[in-house]
């Protein structure tokens, strides 16, 4: 299945590269260059100047590679070895960001200077460099960024600018929709709705970009506000897109839907709903913790009001908050094929937070999203759930998305008094092992208990060969793990000074090594606390409790 995936779309690429990689498409895409932009839509999103800083000092550092200048002093757009991510990156001008967080004549210089390069290296059409969603993620920031690095730059300049996002623009509109999907092809259609509202001559572009936008929304947002991928940092770059769609419309005085204002009312507290007490997001399906900045900056834009939901049955995670306790957890199938690219094996996993501190987290996932890191991140024993005989849940592909997958997962939730109770099963391993995973979580009303019980149930009818089992819990790299009473109990210090005893039995105890990578392009050191058990032809076991220690006199 795979191989003849990976040969689709070598035979889709050759097909691209004699459609678009010619020099009659090239005379195509040309027309009349717009003098100006008819309008300048807002962009309100802070960059990095650390980042900017570093750009100016000719290095490229995206999605966990650093790239230098090239033997000509300029960047190399295409260097050898580079992946996908960081080609994207590089080639989406979100960097432009940071170059104006450095701020002053330099960083704009810089800024025109890259911009020119790229005009002269990368003009016609290529199968990753025009890809549609790095191709709208361009043309909306050239056009977002204008007044910083175009404005006020001379008339040659400018000209050639236009000109080439003139060209961009109708070549998106050739390829828009096509096999896009998810986030890649609201990137996309963001692209369109730029180009199209902004440069003179091309709004049935943009209106294009509309129609599409309104027909894809019902399906991408869901009814809970949820991203149809199931990933956090998905989530916030998706209502950040559907922010700038309707600055673009009101910018361009053109009337916005009623579909996308209410998919921003509807995310917003979906939203809200991952972060933790930190103010960044939790580590599901390759969501990394984002900078709390932009979150607070995309919360404020969307200007929608709505606290954070208590369950996304829709989008298949639920919230257990009280006191200071906050607990997510994933309840929910994983995205469907195509959706799933950077998905994870970590169905049933959660994540807890003591006020704004993490403790028990999911290990994140890498930048560079394949390969030995996708296979060692996208596991399930680099989440906090259970795995069964060192299996996943889910069938990992190191080129991204997942195989074998769980067909159902299933969630119920109590409330009493302020107590709240989460009863999850998925049948991930009922066809590879003749089981099913079922996990009970249970916070009481103080926040300051937190119960659990994860059983391996065999399928209903079946015999199944004996299995060992392992429930994960990983700490934050802050928390201190301890083993205690005889190996019964581990003590977790937390960086604040308060620490919480994680009791178990129905297994073996133990704390080990961990990494953990909700941010930067570098593992850090943790520990994970595991408990491991033996499941047979009986229901098997493991009863955990994690109680806040009293301070005594």
């Amino acid at each position: 299945m795979s191989g003849s995936r990976q040969g689709f779309g070598r035979l889709r690429e050759g097909m691209a590269r004699i459609a678009y990689g010619n020099p009659l498409y090239a005379m195509m895409l040309g027309g009349r260059t717009p003098a100006s932009l008819s309008c300048v839509p807002p962009d309100p999103w802070p960059g990095d100047s650390d980042s900017g800083g570093a750009i100016l000092a000719g290095m490229f550092r995206f999605a966990g590679q650093t790239v230098g200048l090239d033997a000509g002093g300029g960047p190399a757009w295409k260097p050898p070895g580079a992946s996908p991510g960081w080609t994207a990156a590089m080639h989406g001008f979100d960097w432009l960001r940071d170059l104006r967080a450095v701020g002053g004549d330099n960083a704009r210089r810089r800024a025109r200077g890259l911009v020119l390069y790229w005009l002269d290296h990368n003009a016609s059409w290529h199968g990753q460099t025009w890809a549609p969603a790095v191709l709208g993620a361009r043309v909306a920031n050239w056009i977002g960024l204008h007044d910083f690095f175009c404005a006020s730059a001379d008339d040659a300049f400018r000209a050639r600018v236009f000109d080439s996002l003139a060209r961009q623009t109708r070549h998106l509109a050739r390829v828009v929709p096509g096999r896009l999907d998810g986030l890649a092809l609201l990137t996309a259609l963001k692209g369109l709705a730029y180009g199209g509202f902004c440069l003179p001559g091309q709004e049935r572009q943009g209106m294009e970009a509309l129609r599409l936008l309104e027909r894809e929304l019902p399906r991408q947002v869901l009814p809970d506000g949820g991203h149809l991928e199931r990933n956090p940092s998905s989530q916030l770059q998706a209502l950040r897109h559907l922010i700038d769609l309707r600055a673009v419309l009101r910018t361009a005085r053109v009337e916005v839907p009623e579909s996308l204002q209410h998919a921003i009312d509807r995310m917003t507290p979906a939203l809200r709903f991952f972060r933790h007490g930190d103010g960044g997001l939790a580590l599901f399906n390759g969501a990394r913790e984002e900078d709390a900045a932009l979150v607070d900056a995309v919360l404020a834009h969307a200007d929608a009001r709505g606290r954070p939901l208590k369950s996304a049955p829709h989008t298949g995670f639920e919230r257990l908050i009280a006191g200071r306790t906050l607990v997510l957890m994933d309840t929910g199938a994983p995205p469907p094929p195509g959706l799933d690219e950077h998905a994870h094996a970590g169905t049933l996993s959660l994540e807890v937070s003591v006020g704004k501190e993490r403790m028990i987290v999911n290990c994140g996932s890498h930048p560079v999203d394949s390969g030995p890191w996708r296979a060692a991140l996208a596991a399930t024993a680099a989440h906090s759930t259970t795995v069964l005989a060192e299996t996943n849940s889910s069938e990992v592909r190191e080129a991204g998305g997942l195989g074998r997958r769980p067909t159902h997962v299933g969630c119920e939730r109590q409330e009493v008094d302020g107590a709240a109770l989460v009863v999850a099963t998925h049948n991930g391993y009922a066809k590879t092992h003749g089981y099913l995973h079922r996990r009970r979580v249970y916070l009481a009303d103080n926040g300051e208990d937190l119960r659990g019980e994860d059983t391996m149930e065999p399928v209903l009818g079946a015999s199944p060969a004996a299995q060992p089992f392992t429930v994960r819990f990983h700490l934050h790299p802050l928390v201190q793990a301890t083993v205690i009473q005889q190996g019964a109990a581990v003590l977790l210090q937390m960086p604040g000074g308060s620490a919480w005893r994680l009791r178990a039995s129905g297994g073996t105890v133990e704390v080990s090594e961990s990494v953990y990578l909700g941010t930067g392009d570098e593992p850090r050191r943790t520990s994970q606390v595991a408990v491991t058990a033996t499941a047979g032809p009986e229901a098997a076991t493991v009863k955990w409790a994690l109680r806040r220690e009293r301070k005594t006199a």
